[in-house]
C-alpha cells in the first residue's frame, strides 16, 4: 500500500506527462508547413520564371491591323511615341493617352510627343484620371464605351503587357484588343538573367501581375503603381 508521499509523486508525475508535449504529433504538422512552404516556393519560381520568358519575347507588330482606336498608357516617352506613329499611319481614328499628369498641359504633352500638331489637336484625348493600371483601365472603357468602339490597340511597354491585358479585358469585354508591346531593350534567350535592373523590373511587374490575378478572386484593395507623365516609371534599358 502507498503511503501519501508516493501517491503525490506518482499524481505528479502523471500530471507532467500529459502536460508535456508529445513531438511526434507535432512532426506531422510541421512536415505539411514546411512541404506547403516548399511548394509555394517553388510554384512562385516556376511562374515567374514563365512570366519572365513570355515577356522577353514579345515583339512591337511591324505592321499591325487597323483599328478603331488607340490607347497609350504614360509610363515612358517610347510609348508616346509609338502611339502618335500608329496614329499618324492611319492604324485608329482617335488616340487616347491615359494616365497624365494633372499639371501636364496638351501643348506640353504635344511637344514631348513631337507629333503633327493639327493631328494632335484634332484626334488626341487625354486622361488625367487614372493614376495606375486600374485607373487606365476604367477610364479607358468610359472612353471606348462613348465612342462606341469596337476594337483598341494597346500601347505599353512588354513588361507591362500582361497585367495592362488583364486589366483591360475585365472592363472591356466587348472590344477586341491588339496589343502593341513596346520593347526598349532585347531580353530574349535569358538575357533578362544577366541584367540586374531587367531583373528588378521584371520581378516587380510579375507581383503586380499575381496581385491583379489575385483581385479576380479576393476583393483587394488597389494600390497605385504612380504612372503619370510627371512621375514617368522608368522604361526597361
Amino acid at each position: 500500500m502507498m503511503n501519501g508521499r508516493e501517491s503525490i509523486g506518482t499524481v505528479d508525475a502523471a500530471s507532467m506527462a500529459r502536460a508535456t508535449p508529445r513531438p511526434l504529433r507535432l512532426w506531422p504538422v510541421v512536415r505539411a508547413v514546411l512541404f506547403g512552404c516548399m511548394a509555394g516556393v517553388l510554384a512562385f519560381a516556376i511562374g515567374f520564371g514563365w512570366f519572365a520568358n513570355h515577356v522577353s519575347r514579345l515583339v512591337t507588330p511591324a505592321n499591325p491591323q487597323k483599328a478603331d482606336a488607340i490607347i497609350v498608357l504614360t509610363g515612358g516617352q517610347s510609348r508616346l511615341d509609338a502611339g502618335m506613329n500608329l496614329l499618324a499611319m492611319g492604324k485608329g481614328e482617335r488616340l487616347l493617352i491615359s494616365g497624365v499628369h494633372p499639371s501636364a498641359s496638351r501643348r506640353q504633352l504635344q511637344k514631348a510627343t513631337g507629333g503633327d500638331r493639327r493631328l494632335f489637336s484634332c484626334c488626341v484625348d487625354i486622361d488625367r484620371a487614372a493614376l495606375d493600371t486600374i485607373g487606365n483601365a476604367e477610364e479607358s472603357a468610359k472612353w471606348v464605351e462613348t465612342h462606341a468602339y469596337g476594337s483598341v490597340i494597346l500601347v505599353t511597354n512588354n513588361y507591362h503587357m500582361p497585367r495592362t491585358l488583364l486589366e483591360m479585358g475585365r472592363l472591356l469585354r466587348h472590344a477586341k484588343l491588339e496589343p502593341y508591346p513596346v520593347v526598349n531593350s532585347n531580353l530574349d534567350n535569358g538575357e533578362w538573367l544577366t541584367k540586374p535592373e531587367a531583373l528588378r523590373v521584371l520581378f516587380t511587374e510579375y507581383n503586380k501581375y499575381l496581385v491583379a490575378l489575385a483581385r479576380g478572386v479576393l476583393p483587394l484593395k488597389p494600390t497605385a503603381d504612380g504612372v503619370a507623365i510627371a512621375g514617368m516609371q522608368t522604361d526597361l534599358h
